[in-house]
């Protein structure tokens, strides 16, 4: 059994498996007779000639420690997920190592953070903390296999 410690969530750490989707410090404009900033394409949806769908994914919590023994990924397109409740959230993502996942990493998600997987990433299911959650999540739907799933040895994640 591996065990890993989670991380703090910044850009550059996340870099190598999507973005992280968060307001920057200044908006890209004001729109709304400027009631309203837009942080305008934050991220972008890799789509391999699907449609971009938007759907709402209710997950049961997890407590820590964490045992990860699912991954998966969507070889046709990204996926985002952007909380719509008021709890910090478990993405776990990993390194792709000849076709299968290679070392998970956990990385904790703030509040009203989301983050957009890049096609092809290996992750966990969503894993809210402590408490149900509702997610908005955009993502491919489309012809083609656009979901592998591999059972793993068991992960233990921890604070």
């Amino acid at each position: 059994m591996t065990t890993i410690r989670i991380e703090p969530l910044t850009a550059d750490a996340f870099a190598p498996f999507g973005d992280v989707l968060t307001p920057r410090a200044t908006p890209d404009r004001m729109i709304n007779a400027g009631r309203c900033e837009r942080h305008h394409a934050l991220a972008t949806v890799e789509r391999a000639g699907g449609e971009a769908i938007i759907s709402l994914f209710r997950s049961q919590a997890v407590s820590l420690p964490y045992d990860c023994t699912l991954l998966e990924r969507h070889p046709l397109g990204s996926q985002a997920f952007m909380p719509l409740g008021p709890d910090a959230w478990l993405s776990v993502v990993a390194p792709d190592d000849k076709g299968k996942p290679g070392t998970p990493r956990a990385f904790l998600v703030p509040a009203g953070t989301g983050v957009n997987l890049r096609a092809g990433v290996w992750h966990g299911v969503l894993t809210p903390l402590d408490n149900p959650a509702d997610f908005l999540v955009v993502d491919r739907e489309g012809e083609g296999t656009n979901l592998e799933e591999v059972t793993i040895a068991s992960v233990t994640i921890t604070a």
